[in-house]
């Protein structure tokens, strides 16, 4: 009768107890930690000289990046980077994240649009991981309310395997089933197959060859 279904819930999560946890426990032993800020550009399936410029502070869960997600209501911008003369599009109030001096200009702006025109284009997804499996209905741009101006680009990536609203929004617009996401870490919070690259590391260990392998891959 279908009553019964296999489902998945994102919780805290204790890699040292291997276990997860409330949000009572959660905040029993809070701590602040230094997490790296990174901002990384996702080209355009139909057009492979502008990218969407997406932000995180979980870099580690890029590999398992299945979308990406904007505010249906605010204004985004396509410019042109006078330095690089690459092409991206990020959220217009966010400008100033990428571009810190206010009295140097290294940007073009070529257009404006409403961040629900973006809704379903494209991308080339960062790592090829899942790409096999979920690019006939991953890898393309969503809209929700919870993207806001208060940091980063106005574009967030998405992993539902690490985020409440990643989930939610994946699974509603149908990049994942209820039955199956991608979570490519094992109970200890090392990485597991397919992510080979990584395989076996730390989730808080494999910043610096993400770093190295994001370069290489040319992505910015």
């Amino acid at each position: 009768k279908d009553l019964v279904y296999l489902g998945f819930k994102v919780m805290p999560y204790s890699t040292a107890c291997t276990t997860p946890l409330s949000n009572f426990e959660a905040n029993l032993n809070y701590k602040d930690t230094n997490d790296p800020e990174v901002i990384v550009s996702f080209p355009m399936l139909d057009d492979p000289t502008t990218s969407f410029l997406a932000w995180t502070t979980t870099p580690w869960t890029l590999p398992s990046n299945v979308g990406l997600c904007v505010n249906p209501r605010s204004t985004y911008v396509l410019i042109k980077d006078t330095v690089s003369n690459k092409k991206y599009i990020l959220m217009e109030s966010c400008l100033s994240t990428l571009y810190r001096n206010p009295d140097k200009q290294d940007y073009i702006v070529l257009a404006k649009m409403i961040g629900k025109e973006l809704e379903g284009l494209r991308y080339e997804p960062l790592f090829d991981y899942f790409k096999q499996e979920y690019q006939d209905r991953a890898f393309k741009v969503h809209c929700d309310d919870y993207v806001t101006d208060n940091s980063g680009t106005g574009i967030v990536h998405n992993a539902p395997g690490f985020g409440e609203d990643d989930y939610r929004v994946c699974l509603r617009d149908g990049a994942i089933e209820k039955t199956t996401l991608p979570c490519p870490i094992d109970a200890n919070g090392r990485f597991t197959l397919p992510v080979k690259h990584f395989e076996k590391m730390y989730v808080k260990d494999v910043y610096s060859v993400l770093d190295e392998h994001i370069g290489t891959s040319g992505v910015n």
